[in-house]
């Protein structure tokens, strides 16, 4: 991408695969540890579900997942593998100029809202990255290695183009 200018369209594709990568990267190192880490495993449940959540607040299809689920590593797993591709999908559905356009949903105490596409995206982006920052933490306090999920990390390893 170096020289060339970047569309929003595009720059949203890059974010959702770095989250992606992300989340990917930090199931291996809960895989790693394995059962002694529920903490971790119940917050990589939380930001899966709340990326399916907020994907269907944006399709308009009724909630299909708690935001809280009960955490389950292979569970966990298979839903990041779908929702990577889930996201892409409906990014490919929309153009620069679509994401300004408002969405009103309900949210999990049941109060209607309306946002813009591109705020909700961001929304996700930020919520998925605060949430592994604290598995992160928690990993480290109980002597354990996570993920190294910085976003210049996935460019360097060339997981993000």
């Amino acid at each position: 991408m170096e020289g060339h200018s970047v569309n929003l369209a595009d720059y949203l594709r890059r974010e959702f695969a770095y989250d992606e990568w992300a989340n990917r990267e930090v199931l291996a190192a809960i895989r790693a540890v394995g059962a002694v880490n529920e903490r971790s495993l119940h917050l990589m449940a939380h930001i899966l579900a709340a990326e399916r959540v907020w994907l269907e607040r944006l399709k308009q299809v009724p909630q299909s997942v708690p935001v809280w689920p009960k955490p389950d590593l292979e569970q966990c797993e298979a839903e990041a593998a779908a929702l990577g591709g889930l996201w892409l999908e409906f990014l490919d559905l929309i153009t620069a100029g679509d994401v300004s356009q408002s969405v009103t949903y309900k949210n999990s105490k049941g109060e209607e809202w309306t946002s813009t596409i591109v705020d909700i995206l961001t929304q996700v982006i930020m919520h998925s990255a605060y949430h592994r920052g604290q598995i992160a933490s928690h990993m480290r306090a109980s002597g354990q290695t996570p993920a190294y999920t910085d976003f210049i990390q996935a460019v360097r390893q060339g997981s993000i183009k």
